[in-house]
């Protein structure tokens, strides 16, 4: 619990982490209790670890594959979940990422990078204890990839 004083009066507000430590949960209260879906925790880990400098794409080879179809198609977009696995709980998550590096980045600081930033915004957002982050590197995006992947035109 944090206390601030001012003046004469003092107000008291209690963050999550407060009551995670004291033992009790930030989603139940006396007025009932809160629950939060996978897809909320997934999509919280897939925009969090796309935030980080260093990570190109989520996703397996399939998965990216399938997300490049996708793009093509009006009126859809990339799942922002792509790539991203989570357990979880009452009170806690577990979540595993699919990585794609971009060519030069340390891969055991981006991976430490990631960790940080998708565990804040989890913990941030919904509450939930993290208990693990595994971060799976399957591929590493090269420069010369960006021209192979354009498709060349089949009109003149």
């Amino acid at each position: 619990m944090t206390t601030t004083t001012t003046g004469t009066s003092t107000t008291a507000s209690t963050t999550t982490r407060d009551v995670a430590r004291a033992g009790g949960s930030a989603l139940e209260s006396s007025k009932g209790r809160t629950a939060i879906a996978d897809g909320v925790v997934q999509k919280v880990a897939g925009i969090a670890a796309r935030e980080v400098s260093g990570v190109h794409a989520l996703g397996g080879g399939a998965a990216r594959t399938f997300g490049a179809i996708r793009e093509r198609i009006p009126g859809s977009s990339q799942a922002v979940g792509q790539g991203v696995s989570v357990e979880v709980g009452e009170r806690q998550a577990a979540i595993d990422l699919e990585v794609v590096v971009e060519y030069g980045v340390s891969i055991s600081d981006l991976a430490a990078a990631v960790r940080k930033n998708v565990i804040g915004s989890v913990e941030g957002m919904t509450g939930l204890e993290v208990t693990e982050v595994n971060v799976n590197v399957n591929d590493i995006h090269l420069p010369d990839d960006d021209d192979e992947d354009a498709e060349p035109s089949r009109v003149v």
